[in-house]
């Protein structure tokens, strides 16, 4: 069997299930802006389809995949350099889904931790798509033959489940078909804490909104959410291993290094020595800087939904020259009858 060549190509995609935080934006769309136009086609989605293994409000759906839309749009992701859509509009996704429900083996999915973590003690009440939606995440990859999805440290257990999918559907009919896509893990802040708890990851469903930082909160309310964060008595060190065991100023640090393009070692190095009262307005004058032109361009947008409407529906034709020959080779490989030409 020869080993085919694929085009290098990124796939990754946020769940348009309440507000964008500053955990999305750091730790997935500002590093999806910086991998546009380099070496890679990009294609960015806003998955709706995986938002419905909870019970959605359909206006609310409705409206968060707009505003996923305009964070995408006002963080810098150029409908021109990358295609851009949502999940529901191009059809092979929810194929390709079904057939990698027949490749994919139960014990594989019963391993799924985040099933456990969402589903609760009341697994046997959640939704089938909520059990399954590993093999549709792992088709909405592989439908683009995608050579590469960055994700955070929570999403490798799914990219690696994509692997084995892959994997196991070339074996088992001898073929080369899809790749085997690789993880980029990268960034000083590929995952977010919450303000308040530094051992919990920064979450919309929070029921604290001082917790995060919204892509549509205001510059004063930024400045103040951070002036309230939680920190400790301490001073900052001037090398990481002085935050070993401090995880909400190991946080703030992050997440100054990820605003400013920096390291934690190079913000360290800086700032070592200071008090929080002296770092914190550091922190919230520049949070304000990189962020209050987003939610203003994200609200200007979401005044014209309009050509937000457009760009999806011009996104997913896009996508679907891509998808539809992906998926009818699928089809023949697998033993299906096509549609025969006259």
């Amino acid at each position: 069997m020869t080993e085919t060549t694929f085009t290098p190509r990124v796939f990754s995609g946020i769940q348009p299930s309440g507000g964008l935080t500053l955990g999305n934006y750091l730790g997935a769309i500002k590093r999806f802006v910086d991998m546009q136009g380099a070496d890679y086609q990009t294609i960015y989605c806003m998955v709706d389809l995986h938002a419905i293994t909870v019970w959605q409000d359909p206006e609310a759906l409705r409206r968060s995949t707009r505003e996923l839309c305009a964070g995408f749009i006002a963080s810098g992701i150029d409908p021109d350099q990358s295609i851009l859509i949502n999940q529901s509009q191009v059809p092979e996704h929810a194929q390709l889904g079904w057939v990698f429900n027949c490749v994919a083996r139960m014990g594989w999915m019963q391993r799924m931790t985040q099933f456990k973590d969402k589903a609760g003690k009341n697994a046997q009440n959640a939704s089938l798509g909520l059990f399954a939606y590993p093999s549709l995440m792992a088709a909405d990859i592989l439908i683009y033959h995608a050579t590469h999805v960055p994700v955070g440290e929570d999403q490798k257990q799914h990219l690696e489940l994509t692997r084995d999918i892959a994997a196991k559907f070339n074996h088992d009919y001898g073929v080369d078909f899809f790749p085997i896509t690789e993880p980029v893990i990268e960034g000083a802040a590929t995952r977010v804490m919450s303000l308040r708890d530094g051992s919990k990851k920064m979450s919309k469903s929070d029921p604290s909104d001082a917790s995060r930082l919204n892509m549509t909160d205001d510059a004063d309310t930024i400045a103040k959410k951070i002036r309230k964060a939680k920190t400790d008595p301490e001073p900052l060190p001037s090398e990481m291993a002085g935050l070993e065991d401090r995880p909400e100023a190991r946080n703030l640090v992050n997440i100054f290094a990820a605003l400013n393009d920096q390291s934690p070692d190079a913000v360290l190095a800086e700032m070592g020595g200071k008090q929080f009262s002296e770092f914190k307005p550091l922190l919230a004058e520049l949070a304000v800087e990189k962020l209050s032109p987003i939610s203003s361009e994200m609200a200007r947008l979401m005044q014209h939904t309009d050509e937000i409407d457009r760009i999806l529906s011009h996104g997913a034709e896009q996508a679907r020259a891509i998808t539809a020959p992906i998926l009818a080779k699928t089809y023949e490989i697998i033993g299906m009858v096509g549609p025969k030409v006259i």
